[in-house]
Parts: C-alpha cells; sequence; structure tokens
C-alpha cells in the first residue's frame, strides 16, 4: 500500500514528456509558466506576437536544460491560432497541455468609451480564447489520449471596477466559457478545462502599482489577507497542477489565486 502511493504520488505531479503550448508567453505570467513546463520536462511551444522576446525566452530555457520551440502569432487571428495547433503538433507529435496566459486591457468609463474599443479587449479577452481553446480541443480529441487547458482569468471575473466595463465583462464570461467546455469535453474526451483567477501581480504593465507609498498600494493591502501583492511565482503552482495528473478529477473550475481578495 506505501509503495504504490509512493509511486503514485510522484507521477501524479509529473509532466514530464508531454508537449505542452503557452500563450501570452513573452509576458511575466506567460514566461514563468512556459519556464515552470520547460522545468518539469514537457516540450513548450512559446507563443504571443513579439517574434525576438519568443526567440530570447526559448533560448533561455534551452540553456537551463529544457526544451522550447518559439513561434510567432496573434491569438486573435483564427488562421494564425490554427497553424500554431498545427506547428506543435507535428513538432512534436501531439499536444497535451494548453496554457492561455495573453490578455489586454484599456480601462476607460464607459461614457469615454468607443465601442470599437470595448469591442478590442473582448476580441483580445474572449474571442481568441475561444479559438485557442477550440483549435487545441480538436487537436486533443483527435489525439484520443486527453488533455489538459489552463486558462489564466482574473479576479475581476466576479467583480466590477471603475473603467473595467469591457475587461470585467470579458474575464466573466471566459469563466463562464470555461465551465461550458468543460460539460462539452471532460467527459467525452477526457479533457480538463480550469480556469486560474489571479490578483493584480508583478509585470511591465503593473510595476506602477507596487510602489509601497502609494495610494493605489495601500489601498489594494487593505482588500488583500495574503499581505502583498502577486508575483508570477506565485501562480506557477497552480499551473503545473491543473496541468498534471493530480488535477484529473477537476474540470470547469474557477481557481482563486487573489490571495484572499474574493473573501474581503
Amino acid at each position: 500500500m506505501v509503495d504504490f502511493y509512493k509511486d503514485y504520488v510522484v507521477k501524479m505531479f509529473s509532466i514530464e514528456g508531454r508537449t505542452a503550448i503557452v500563450t501570452g508567453a513573452t509576458g511575466a505570467l506567460g514566461g514563468a509558466i512556459a519556464a515552470a513546463y520547460a522545468m518539469c520536462g514537457a516540450k513548450v511551444v512559446l507563443t504571443g506576437r513579439n517574434k525576438e522576446k519568443l526567440e530570447v525566452l526559448a533560448g533561455e530555457i534551452r540553456d537551463a536544460g529544457g526544451e522550447a520551440l518559439p513561434y510567432a502569432a496573434d491569438p486573435s487571428v483564427e488562421e494564425q491560432v490554427k497553424g500554431l495547433v498545427a506547428f506543435a503538433a507535428k513538432q512534436y507529435g501531439g499536444l497535451d497541455i494548453l496554457a492561455v496566459s495573453h490578455g489586454y486591457n484599456k480601462p476607460q468609463n464607459i461614457l469615454d468609451q468607443s465601442v470599437e474599443d470595448w469591442q478590442y479587449i473582448m476580441d483580445a479577452d474572449l474571442k481568441s480564447v475561444y479559438m485557442i481553446v477550440k483549435y487545441a480541443g480538436e487537436q486533443m480529441a483527435r489525439q484520443g489520449r486527453g488533455g489538459k487547458m489552463v486558462v489564466v482569468s482574473s479576479a475581476r471575473s466576479k467583480m466590477g471596477m471603475a473603467g473595467y466595463t469591457g475587461y470585467c465583462a470579458s474575464k466573466g464570461a471566459c469563466d463562464l466559457m470555461i465551465q461550458s467546455l468543460a460539460c462539452d469535453l471532460s467527459a467525452k474526451y477526457n479533457i480538463n478545462v480550469n480556469t486560474i483567477n489571479p490578483t493584480v501581480f508583478r509585470s511591465e504593465l503593473t510595476e506602477w502599482m507596487f510602489d509601497t507609498e502609494s495610494e493605489v498600494y495601500r489601498n489594494f493591502l487593505k482588500r488583500l489577507p495574503i499581505g502583498r501583492l502577486g508575483e508570477p511565482s506565485d501562480f506557477v503552482g497552480m499551473a503545473v497542477f491543473l496541468a498534471a495528473p493530480a488535477s484529473d478529477f477537476l474540470t470547469g473550475g474557477n481557481y482563486d489565486a487573489t490571495g484572499g481578495y474574493w473573501a474581503c
């Protein structure tokens, strides 16, 4: 009994040898997830719009002993998404894991926001996610060996905020879409689909919020029981867990990674 569980527990957190696509890989969180998957032994296809940054990250991963290939693609362009999935399947013989970590926001009061700006947010944060999970799902279903999809959503999927009519709406819809995808894909195709819902984490876009003397920072801490804002590394463990056999019974979940923000 003990020997069985020893072997079982060791393997349940392993993603070694599996093929993963990570979107938004040139971003802070996407890059952290991609590096973590590679260091866990997965073969990772890195994607984003910036070819040069992708090549640098792929080189860094290979230098550290991991396996990674860059593939520049715009996740909002359907033909490029199809090409991305086909590339991963051709290079590595299939697709086992999809991690979606790209996103966009342009905060504006609705009275100042154009319909075009709102639609751009919805396309970048919802339609593009639909397309990548659709075509990745088709590939996984054809293979017949199941798969894992890990989609980075947001704490804002369930809480409104001034200037966020596009962003909050897109993330709330994303959470519900993932729940529906679980109904489509899990029992029939053995594909698990879940979201990670983080609070604010450090990136090029949010670095200004980490000024400990600022009112913005102090106000955030009033709503964060964890006592600090997030770092990309805070979400890597959950991303690996949701890609590994340990999460085989979990699907359709929107997993709280808010540092307690939803509790307050």
